[in-house]
């Protein structure tokens, strides 16, 4: 029975790295998916905001009218969905196609990772669920970020087309594994639909959102563009680019960690601290980003600061807000994150176009702001206790 939850934890994990690697691991293709459809850096940057924008759409309803489904049946179609967007966006001639292929796997998004995180809470001890939870964690970090410079390494020593293809082949992997090893598992008990929509009374629930909204828009609103900036602001090679982006996405999953340690011992402090560091951070990215070594320390410290702030902290806002409604509130978070990864990635693009590409930097530092405002808002209306009572 361990080993069976073990190996079900593990396919949730590379299932969800699967799916966030679809999302997220075109930002390291995206000039090259410029050239190659011959349209602008910032079109090219609709494939990761579109993207958000159909998770975020999809979020609170998909996974709530998907409550009631045979969750192994649920998981095995999205993760079909994806195979096939993947599939058609390798082959697609032009770039209204290459958009539509992504569209709408997006809409399916929120339904396996929110599946992912209750399965995974499900499959152990009540006591044992956090940690389960914090496993599929790394999921998530690692297709957030680690997809990207791994799709920009197999781009640069291979072709666009095989990183292109590199996420078709991976839900394709997790389809069969969760054909073959994951269990029949119909919902035997659920909450209404009543039951779990009633937690947006809550005026917190409402705060939590606009602040992960505003934190995910200050990661995203800069990271979307970060192999951009590196070649064009710090003259960057290709292959300098992709250990750079490496070494984001290695810092992120050590940010989960550190992250997920200081939440439990001081969680006020933790989310004020990180967006402070994140936006001194900025500050120093925006005055030294021509220079490539302080850019690759900048990019470590950065790395982990963001790693802390898109998972656990955002998750913490949500969850802490809404414990009552667990599933529900997943849906939240992930859509949350994606309507500040779709803002951050399209005023970024603003930005590039109108100021050029060294004053992305611009979006993060005032998401931040703005996103304290909302953080210190929310310790002062609220403390952790009254948090979980009301």
């Amino acid at each position: 029975m361990v080993k069976q939850n073990h190996l079900l934890i593990f396919i949730l994990t590379v299932g969800v790295f699967g799916i966030l690697n679809t999302e997220m691991g075109v930002i390291g293709l995206l000039p090259s998916i410029a050239d190659h459809f011959n349209v602008s850096v910032s079109q090219a940057g609709l494939l990761v905001s579109i993207f958000a924008l159909g998770v975020a759409v999809s979020g609170p309803i998909l996974p709530l009218l998907f409550s009631g489904m045979n969750r192994k049946k649920a998981m095995l179609l999205v993760l079909g969905i994806f195979v096939l967007g993947n599939i058609v966006s390798l082959f697609a001639t032009n770039f209204t196609i290459l958009l539509i292929s992504r569209i709408i796997p997006a809409f399916f998004h929120p339904i396996y990772c929110s599946l992912a995180f209750t399965v995974a809470a499900s499959s152990v001890s009540k006591e044992e669920a956090p940690k389960a939870v914090s496993k599929v964690f790394i999921g998530v970090s690692a297709g957030m970020v680690a997809g990207v410079p791994i799709a920009s390494f197999i781009e640069s020593a291979v072709s666009y087309e095989m990183a292109m293809a590199f996420f078709a082949i991976v839900n394709a992997i997790v389809f069969i594994a969760t054909l073959i090893f994951v269990p029949s598992m119909p919902v035997e008990e659920r909450l209404s639909y009543g039951t779990q929509l009633s937690v947006l009374k809550k005026p917190i629930i409402w705060l939590s959102i606009m602040t992960v909204i505003l934190l995910n828009s200050a990661v995203f609103g800069v990271y979307s563009y970060l192999a951009e900036y590196l070649k064009t602001v710090t003259n960057m090679a290709p292959n300098t680019i992709s250990l750079t982006l490496f070494i984001f996405g290695g810092a992120n999953i050590i940010g989960n960690i550190v992250a997920g340690k200081l939440l439990t011992h001081s969680a006020t402090k933790s989310v004020v601290s990180f967006p402070l560091l994140l936006s001194a951070v900025y500050i120093i990215l925006f005055f030294a980003g021509q220079f490539a070594v302080p850019v690759a320390i900048i990019t470590l410290i950065w790395g982990i600061l963001a790693g802390g702030i898109m998972a656990n902290i955002n998750q913490y806002l949500i969850a802490s807000s809404a414990p009552e409604a667990p599933d529900f509130a997943n849906g939240l978070f992930i859509s949350s994150c994606n309507v500040g990864t779709t803002l951050g990635a399209t005023v970024g693009g603003i930005f590039i176009s109108e100021m050029g590409t060294q004053y992305v930097v611009f979006v993060g530092i005032l998401s931040l702001i703005l996103g304290l405002i909302t953080i210190l808002l929310r310790n002062y209306m609220f403390t952790p206790r009254q948090q979980l009572s009301r």
